[in-house]
């Protein structure tokens, strides 16, 4: 009896199982499509975030506001030991005097590595045309903006940001007996163009 009971049970169970067994894969493939879905949402969805924060958090927008407006009060010392003066007329030359009023300049930053220099007592710029001559102008123009850059010897060159010579920067120099030189004959590596700007307490 106990064989009959096994045999006839294991029947049910086969015959149970096999009329359970399409109702499961029905219900089975019913779900998938879901359960993919959701899936697939839940996928997605850290990477929609994660793009647009990264999006927000990648753009940057370079300022440089902070190298523009400085405004310095100096004296620029000459390599061939002349402070450099703007006269009352405009005339640009070196002096030996320290106390010379005309030498106390003002620097300013008008753009990234651009300058402009004014003497204070005779509020003329300083100015290179496009041949080359260097002098004080009474207004500001592209004549007066002024590439300031420090040299190997810590001494600073002023090349006009307007014009060139044969694609050569032309500089501010002073010569031997304090004269300006003709901004077309000089060059970076020439000491003659270099200048140390002093603090004025």
């Amino acid at each position: 009896m106990c064989k009959w009971k096994v045999t006839k049970g294991a029947s049910a169970w086969f015959r149970l199982s096999c009329l359970s067994l399409p109702l499961l894969l029905l219900l089975l493939c019913s779900a998938l499509p879901v359960a993919c879905h959701d899936t697939h949402r839940a996928v997605r969805a850290p990477r929609g975030t994660n793009s647009s924060s990264s999006a927000v958090v990648g753009r940057h927008v370079r300022s440089y506001n902070h190298l523009t407006g400085d405004v310095r009060k100096r004296k620029l010392f000459s390599y061939q030991k002349f402070f450099l003066r703007i006269d009352k007329n405009g005339k640009v030359n070196g002096t030996k005097s320290k106390d010379d009023p005309y030498s106390t300049l003002e620097i300013k930053s008008v753009d990234v590595g651009i300058v402009a220099i004014k003497g204070i007592q005779s509020n003329y710029y300083l100015a290179i045309n496009k041949k080359g001559v260097v002098y004080g102008a009474k207004d500001f123009g592209a004549d007066c903006k002024l590439i300031e850059r420090i040299e190997e010897n810590r001494y600073n060159t002023y090349a006009s940001a307007e014009w060139r010579n044969r694609k050569k920067p032309m500089f501010v120099g002073l010569m031997a007996n304090g004269k300006p030189m003709r901004a077309k004959k000089t060059r970076r590596k020439n000491t003659a163009t270099h200048f140390l700007p002093i603090p004025i307490v």
